[in-house]
């Protein structure tokens, strides 16, 4: 991990929540996604639920997980839970980070496929992490932020109390609206932490810039 910060701001030519984000969200939510899933997300689909079964404890998801930083501290917070990795990169989880704890398991998936695999076979994550995605910030990029992705219904049917973290406000103000939609109210507020989570949480905090903390309890969705 650096040890001083050089992370610039995000720098978008979109100055607010996108005039589009509600209706592409509904449209979303009323037809869902059909893209056919790719062998290789079934197979490690599998190979995870296979950890998790062998390991028993309850579940937390920790999507877009890079290096597997987060999930190497949250399995140590969480002893008890068994903490899933999940990212689309091979680079990024043969990282060298040391041993993984017992209770974490790292797969390299399209979080498009998985999420909706997980749906589909019912899991229900206690908790689902979300730190640092990459905001694509570029106006024309909605569809490519996750609550402009076809998937996000997906990730709200999940459940369990989501947790997203980002050094750009306005990504967390859209999500925040975009749960709206499904009647699930967040919270967002500012975060101040001694104890980066992630390698991009150090540098985006040495570089002193602002970090934001996105939380709702996804639960709502099946109560009501």
């Amino acid at each position: 991990m650096p040890d001083k910060g050089c992370s610039r701001a995000v720098i978008s030519n979109q100055q607010g929540v996108h005039e589009s984000l509600l209706a592409v969200v509904e449209k979303h939510r009323e037809y869902p996604f059909q893209k056919p899933f790719a062998d290789f997300n079934r197979q490690a689909f599998a190979t995870a639920e296979a950890a998790w079964q062998a390991h028993g404890g309850p579940l937390i998801l920790d999507s877009c997980c890079g290096v597997g930083a987060s999930t190497r501290t949250l399995a140590r917070q969480f002893p008890e839970h068994f903490v899933l990795g999940v990212d689309r990169s091979a680079d990024r989880l043969q990282r060298n980070l040391g041993e993984l704890p017992e209770n974490a398991f790292l797969v390299r998936a399209d979080l498009a496929d998985f999420w909706r695999l997980a749906e589909a076979a019912g899991w229900q994550p206690e908790y689902h992490f979300l730190l640092y995605p990459n905001p694509c910030p570029k106006k024309k990029d909605l569809k490519q932020r996750w609550h402009g992705h076809p998937v996000f219904p997906s990730l709200v049917a999940l459940g369990g109390l989501l947790e997203s973290r980002s050094n750009w406000l306005l990504y967390l103000q859209e999500m925040q609206q975009a749960l709206q939609v499904f009647g699930i109210a967040a919270e967002i507020k500012p975060l101040v932490t001694d104890d980066p989570l992630t390698p991009f949480e150090r540098k985006y905090s040495l570089s002193g810039q602002a970090l934001w903390l996105l939380q709702a309890n996804l639960n709502q969705l099946a109560t009501g």
